[in-house]
């Protein structure tokens, strides 16, 4: 039986990569030809020309997002440049299309440089509703984002950060419920301060968690630290640990509630999950090997465990996010998407978890329901009103 990695090669040989583009329009005969391009055309490209926020009237613009890679952290392959990146953002513009009914395009760019892929993503901006970062290391990425967010009018999202911190806080939220404690009481450990773990931490002390430590190779970060920091670390430290412990990882877990890992295999041990407060929460999500595997968590002690496997109960998926946000932020024609609007898409996400339905190894709904990204679309939608970042 060939391995699901030479079922995927041969697959994506016979189909040269996943996506098409198709015509949305019949051109069969000379009268549909006029409409759909001269002389026809010139009316909507005047339309715009005159009043360009038209441009969602009669252009793909108004469903359309660019999933923009430099192919510089790409799954656990690490930098292996823009092309060997393009089947990972075919993939991601094929979610796109099956769980959110939003069209999407992969554009890997020959660069890792900050400033060109700045400018080269504003250069491409009028053709897009939004842009959808994906796999750009950090702390470049944080710095793209956010210079990105400040020129274009258009929602700005680097899922690997932020699409992972949504799904997190669903799941952290349906983990409450179900053991009873409280989310603003929690004590956090995050382990890992890339892209991924810099986006929890802030998403969940955002949205009032009780003590949070972040934790990466160098140990505990803490106001003063002078190795291993940079300005996103220096700035976690101040919103972070209250405390100020310092250590490793162990010292950090001990009298904990939550342990999050977006780091490497086998860094948490079932002695340290024994040190960790009663009802224990361990979201082990390093790929494809976790930082502990979810039968020593549960042996030592663990009340809930979750992964980033689809083999594990409580898989934490990104797809359960970014179709949904999307499709909302595009519904609206949102300038930007806000932290209440992450907020929004995280309760939306776990509120599909009935009371009837939530166990300790079904905290989340599964990736292919399909209610997940019209109720996430709502709620974004809803909530990019309140916040005056929607414009229809």
């Amino acid at each position: 039986m060939p391995t699901v990695n030479e079922q995927s090669l041969a697959l994506h040989e016979e189909k040269r990569g996943k996506l098409h583009i198709n015509s949305a329009v019949s051109i069969t005969n000379a009268q549909e030809l006029s409409l759909a391009y001269t002389p026809g055309v010139a009316e909507p490209c005047r339309k715009i020309a005159e009043k360009p926020e038209e441009v969602y009237r009669y252009t793909i613009k108004s469903h359309t997002v660019a999933v923009i890679s430099d192919g510089s952290a790409v799954l656990g392959l690490g930098n292996i440049g823009a092309a060997a990146a393009i089947p990972v953002m075919e993939g991601k513009c094929a979610l796109f299309r099956e769980f959110g009914g939003v069209d999407a395009f992969p554009i890997c760019l020959d660069t890792q440089d900050e400033d060109e892929l700045v400018e080269t993503c504003i250069r491409l901006a009028p053709v897009f509703g939004g842009i959808n970062l994906e796999d750009i290391s950090a702390p470049r990425c944080f710095a793209v984002e956010r210079r990105l967010r400040k020129a274009l009018d258009i929602p700005v999202f680097h899922d690997d950060q932020h699409g992972t911190a949504i799904v997190v806080t669903a799941a952290l939220l349906n983990a409450c419920r179900f053991t009873g404690k409280s989310f603003q009481e929690l004590r956090i450990v995050v382990n890992g301060a890339g892209a991924a773990g810099s986006a929890i931490s802030r998403m969940l002390l955002g949205m009032g968690i009780g003590e949070l430590f972040i934790c990466d190779t160098k140990g505990i970060i803490y106001r003063g630290r002078a190795a291993g920091m940079n300005a996103d670390k220096e700035e976690l430290a101040q919103l972070s640990n209250h405390e100020n412990r310092q250590g490793g990882l162990a010292d950090a877990v001990k009298g904990s509630d939550v342990f999050i890992g977006v780091s490497k295999p086998g860094v948490l041990s079932a002695e340290m999950i024994g040190t960790m407060n009663a009802g224990a929460m361990v979201f082990a999500m390093a790929n494809p090997e976790p930082e502990i595997m979810p039968d020593a968590a549960l042996a030592a002690g663990a009340a809930i465990v979750g992964t980033g496997r689809s083999d594990f109960p409580n898989q934490i998926n990104n797809v359960l996010a970014f179709p949904g946000l999307f499709r909302g932020a595009l519904s609206v024609r949102a300038a930007d998407i806000t932290e209440n609007m992450k907020h929004a898409a995280a309760r939306a996400i776990a509120a599909l978890v009935s009371d009837a339905e939530l166990r300790a190894d079904y905290l989340l709904p599964a990736a292919f329901d399909s209610r997940v990204a019209p109720a996430v679309a709502e709620a974004v939608a809803q909530q990019a009103k309140v916040d005056g970042v929607a414009r229809i």
